[in-house]
């Protein structure tokens, strides 16, 4: 295990290497199994010993590799604000020359770049406020920072979608006079003016949720001001004064998409759900499948921002096995095959009473979700099938 696993989550290296807490060998406390318990987020304890209900060795650890997509780079927001001139000098000309021409898809254009002025300034203070160390009760310090961008980003994207939406059906049903050439002018200027903003989002660090919100809301625009230009051709070449009232609608429906993205995947992580695409019953089932485990329990797969996924569980392997190989083994299977790095988990010897089948001795007051089952030290036929059972909570 390398040194820079020892670190905390300011990067720093306790005595010996270790993270805080920890004497020369490295022991520390054990993880516990409550729910959300040892979730250090930054800190992986060498083997930690520790009690638990004076029970076993809880083998606690969570791993540290620095959280590099917590805090984008200098050069990160550098090229957020680039971004954010472009978009917010272009957005006035653009309200402008909208009344001027009488058109809703400008306004409604505008509407939208100003949504993603709002994001890139909400990312740019999101990076400010989650660079601050952890300290206090906040634990993890203030990684979420950006979840909370992403939340109040998204709300604001389906109340403009609504209103235009309402405006665009009553310019439908009763069409304005629209100054078609102005449109096509303005739609030009703005597609090279998001091409750019788009360019500058795509070197930024996307892994960030308001980041990657912002870069889909400029590219949103960047489609938006397409249609607005075919928009502003037709009334122009035409005169048929709907096609603005039909681009302001189309503007509308891509503001719902990605309100609506931003807003679903935000409050994924304020509940807590196990990150998108990873099903925590697979894992639970491929972690009970290796050597020497009885059962795992407690399991517990969360997102602290994005892309700082973490996992805790509770696992029991049988008599006389190596709580620490089989942790290693644990935490390497997860790191390996799903990319989570920060685990903290507690392994006991299994109580008699799992070494048979159907055995359902009592080891956790209150387990909580699914009990996957292992084949180590089982009788008869059972055999290892990583099986799972329900749970007992």
């Amino acid at each position: 295990m390398s040194d820079a696993a020892t670190r905390d989550e300011s990067g720093n290296l306790g005595e010996n290497g270790h993270g805080p807490g920890h004497d020369e060998h490295g022991h520390g406390p054990g993880s516990g199994h409550e729910p959300g318990g040892g979730r250090d987020g930054g800190v992986r304890r060498r083997g930690g010993h520790g009690r638990e209900n004076g029970r076993g060795h809880g083998h606690g650890q969570g791993q540290g590799h620095g959280h590099g997509h917590a805090v984008s780079a200098e050069a990160d927001r550098r090229y957020l604000t680039g971004a954010l001139v472009l978009i917010t000098g272009f957005m006035v000309a653009e309200v402008i020359v909208g009344f001027a021409a009488g058109s809703l898809a400008l306004i409604s254009d505008a509407g939208h770049m100003l949504t993603d002025a709002i994001a890139i300034v909400f990312a740019l203070i999101a990076m400010r406020i989650a660079a601050r160390p952890p300290q206090g009760g906040f634990t993890y310090g203030l990684k979420r920072a950006e979840i909370v961008s992403a939340q109040i980003n998204g709300i604001t994207l389906l109340l403009l979608s609504a209103y235009f939406v309402y405006e665009g059906v009553r310019r439908l049903i009763e069409p304005p006079t629209v100054e078609g050439v102005y449109v096509v002018v303005t739609g030009l200027a703005g597609i090279v003016v998001n091409l750019a903003a788009t360019w500058l989002l795509s070197r930024a660090n996307r892994s960030s949720l308001n980041v990657e919100g912002a870069f889909q809301h400029i590219l949103n625009d960047l489609y938006a001001f397409i249609a607005t230009t075919v928009a502003g051709a037709v009334v122009w070449l035409t005169g048929w004064s709907r096609a603005d009232a039909v681009a302001a609608l189309i503007v509308a429906a891509l503001m719902l998409k990605a309100g609506w993205g931003l807003v679903r995947d935000a409050g994924r992580v304020f509940m807590e759900a196990a990150p998108a695409g990873m099903n925590p019953a697979e894992i639970g089932r491929r972690t009970a499948a290796l050597e020497h485990v009885v059962e795992v329990h407690d399991l517990h797969i969360w997102e602290v921002t994005s892309g700082y996924a973490a996992l805790s569980a509770h696992i029991l392997v049988e008599p006389g096995a190596d709580c620490h190989a089989v942790r290693a083994a644990a935490e390497r299977m997860v790191h390996d095959e799903y990319g989570i790095e920060h685990t903290t988990m507690q392994v006991d010897h299994a109580p008699a009473g799992l070494l048979t089948i159907g055995g359902a001795e009592a080891h956790c007051a209150d387990p909580h979700g699914p009990t996957h089952r292992g084949g180590a030290g089982l009788a008869g036929d059972e055999g290892r099938d990583g099986g799972q059972r329900g749970s007992s909570a």
